[in-house]
């Protein structure tokens, strides 16, 4: 067994050769695909009626412990993503440093949340164009967005990371624009608001429901921080991913945060938390978006219309970024022999194209299910992706728990690795924790009622007994046991 200084790092491939991707990513693509990837609905719409149920106060300490747990999974995945930059990261690195079964389960898990999150954005799409043309079939915008998302992925990875960059810009200057204009009106210098702080004390606030409604929306919290583990699956189409991925990793984390407390607080401040209209901050009915209201309260002309217009950017780079994840983590699995072996097949142009097309095909069998019966089979694929995001970042925390362990049982200096996380094991331990908590608290209503709801604990549940099968299942099969430290596999792709 190796030890002491004599390990060389492992050489990177920067050439695109048969069934290898290309390198074209960079670290201005790798920033915005996960802020384009994690700003979208959840903080146009579902804000509202989170501070509706927790008031200003909880959602903000809601979105500030998320962001806390997010930020110590993106500096474990930066961790390992900056020393062994490979596409389809997290589920490899499961893999190489916990147990080749879990890294299938995670692999197939994530695979499956980002088709399934393809036909959610499809669906809300269609909702969306309706605000303008009412009398054209929503199917028709769905399977034009679904050709272009396509085209996005088809072509070649730069060609996505730039439309993911210019997706993201448009989203991140309405932001500025939304708190620059919040905080005009809080301060008095714009017209539409006097009240200040007050908003933050009346009532209830600013914790309205105390701690257990913080903790009922934390789990809406994170669905809403759900994207930024795409800088790990981007890492291996990155030019200088040593480089680009720890600078990718310091930008994300303090622009997300502040983007999102900030924009909380001026909803909070401008909007009392027992206003009606935060209680109908839903796709289909764009002029009550928290957005549009403060907007249209400056005396912003067309707010809702922007607002529409920002949100569909919101909804088109959702799908785009999803697409991109599935095929990544679909073809990695090929390549490791988890799934069928012609997934593997990779263009001229080092992209994977059966493996976006079986993505692609998968997303819009399961937005068609979307529009027979009465949805019944959506609403089921729908709840199976609910924990998988928590499932994916329970497995990253994990990983790079047992990451670390084994660089260092291995011989190997800290002072080599390109980047390194300052809270381990802090870090990885309170991300798992929180991971947990999320996964388990997805409907613990149903526990606490006065009978139990079984029927809305199956619901809610689905996807861990999926997630628990495709483990055991792979272990059973192949006969996989958990990495030993000093055999953890630290080579490049």
């Amino acid at each position: 067994m190796q030890n002491g200084t004599n390990i060389s790092q492992p050489t990177l491939k920067t050439n695109t050769a048969p069934n290898h991707l290309d390198r074209k990513l960079k670290t201005r693509h790798l920033s915005m695909i996960a802020i384009g990837g994690t700003i979208g609905t959840g903080l146009f719409l579902a804000s509202g009626s989170i501070i509706h149920t927790a008031g200003p106060g909880g959602a903000l300490s809601a979105y500030l412990i998320a962001g806390i747990m997010v930020y110590f999974l993106m500096t474990s995945l930066g961790e390992m993503a900056a020393l062994i930059p490979i596409t389809g990261s997290f589920s490899t690195y499961t893999s190489r440093f916990v147990d080749p079964a879990l890294g299938f389960a995670v692999g197939w898990n994530y695979w499956y949340n980002n088709a399934i999150v393809v036909a959610l954005e499809l669906a809300a799409s269609a909702i969306i164009m309706k605000y303008w043309f009412p009398s054209v079939p929503g199917i028709v915008w769905s399977m034009i967005f679904l050709l272009l998302i396509f085209g996005l992925n088809i072509l070649t990875v730069k060609g996505y990371g730039e439309s993911e960059f210019w997706f993201a810009i448009i989203k991140v200057i309405t932001i500025i624009i939304f708190i620059t204009v919040g905080l005009l009106m809080i301060f008095g210098i714009m017209n539409g608001h006097t009240s200040g702080f007050d908003n933050f004390t009346n009532g209830e606030a600013p914790f309205k429901g105390g701690f257990l409604s913080i903790i009922s929306v934390f789990m809406v919290v994170g669905f809403a921080f759900q994207g930024t583990e795409l800088v790990g699956i981007a890492a291996g189409e990155s030019e200088n991913p040593r480089k680009n991925i720890p600078k990718a990793i310091k930008q994300i984390f303090w622009r997300l945060l502040l983007f999102y407390v900030l924009a909380i607080f001026v909803i909070g401040c401008l909007i009392s938390y027992n206003d009606p209209q935060l209680l109908s901050s839903d796709i289909e009915d764009i002029a009550v978006s928290p957005f549009t209201l403060v907007f249209k309260n400056a005396g912003i002309a067309m707010a809702a219309s922007v607002m529409n217009a920002v949100i569909l950017t919101s909804v088109l780079s959702a799908g785009n970024s999803a697409l991109y994840g599935a095929s990544r983590v679909v073809w990695v699995l090929a390549k490791e022999g988890k799934a069928p072996a012609f997934l593997k097949k990779v263009n001229s142009n080092g992209i994977p194209t059966n493996a976006i097309y079986l993505s692609t095909i998968i997303g819009m069998a399961a937005f068609l299910t979307s529009l027979f019966g009465e949805g019944t089979v959506y609403t089921w694929l729908l709840n199976a992706a609910g924990l998988s995001g928590f499932l994916s970042w329970l497995g990253i925390s994990i990983t790079h728990y047992r990451f670390r362990k084994a660089y260092i049982a291995q011989g190997r200096k800290l002072s080599d690795l390109p980047y390194v996380s300052k809270w381990y094991p802090f870090g990885p331990i309170v991300a798992t924790i929180l991971c947990v908590i999320a996964i388990l608290g997805q409907n613990y209503s149903a526990f606490t009622g006065g009978q139990i709801d079984w029927y809305g604990i199956f619901v809610s549940y689905i996807g861990l007994p999926l997630f628990l099968l495709a483990y055991f299942g792979y272990k059973i099969l192949k006969k996989t046991k958990m990495v030993p430290l000093k055999q953890a596999d630290f080579s490049q792709e």
